[in-house]
């Protein structure tokens, strides 16, 4: 089985967060009371979270969670804004912006994260687990932590896994039911090298595209089909 793997990451540079950062200025005493309750509500750190889903989809929706899970974990300190549907830049954009601290979190591809972190190519391997409960037994076991936590030299840290599904391939041309029918078309894959030595070596010919151009580019016949 071929799966698909996302990971929740956030910036290096979080980790300094809690050291010399002053708290907020106390209130004077001619302050009125609401505005003494306005400013104990002010969240002391903004930070920026990225999805490229709707604001819907599942893993949206658990980012938005995690951020009302923070607020609250920090009585309101600490603040995560959620910005979905690719608003901040495609996956690779958003990591080249998270490495010098433009974003703080973000939920990604492993794909175009193993072009920043070439040893997690192994992990997307065609038909390297047998089926999810395979992938999770590796992902959250010591195999799974040693890779999440080698990051380092990317100026990322990996926080938690996410199942993507099981990849698949779908087109705007004619039913796919072996391999010998994708022979010659052009297919839309990640930006990664593995994923289109992968096309190349079924016949076929890989087209690098950001996940929101996809759609646009099936209409316009730029592709003919993407692996996702």
């Amino acid at each position: 089985m071929k799966k698909a793997i996302s990971i929740f990451l956030a910036a290096a540079m979080l980790a300094g967060v809690s050291m010399g950062c002053s708290s907020s200025p106390a209130s004077s005493g001619s302050s009125s009371g609401s505005a003494s309750s306005s400013a104990a509500k002010k969240p002391e750190f903004v930070f920026r979270y990225a999805e490229n889903q709707a604001k819907d989809y599942p893993t949206t929706q658990g980012a938005y969670k995690f951020a009302e899970i923070v607020e609250q974990k920090t009585n309101g300190r600490i603040k995560i804004e959620v910005y979905y549907g690719a608003q901040l830049g495609d996956e690779k954009s958003v990591m080249e912006q998270m490495q010098f601290g433009g974003i703080d979190f973000a939920r990604v591809s492993l794909s175009p994260l193993a072009e920043f972190a070439k040893q997690l190519n192994v992990l997307q391997l065609p038909y390297l687990y047998r089926d999810s409960a395979h992938m999770w037994k590796v992902l959250e076991g010591p195999i799974g932590d040693q890779f999440k936590n080698g990051l380092g030299e990317s100026k990322l840290v990996g926080l938690s896994w996410y199942d993507s599904g099981s990849r698949n391939f779908y087109n705007s041309k004619k039913p796919i039911t072996k391999l010998e029918d994708l022979k010659g078309m052009k297919i839309r894959v990640q930006e990664n090298q593995m994923m289109m030595d992968m096309i190349k070596a079924i016949g076929a010919q890989p087209t690098p595209m950001a996940y929101g151009e996809v759609y646009s580019a099936l209409q316009t016949g730029v592709i003919e089909a993407a692996e996702n």
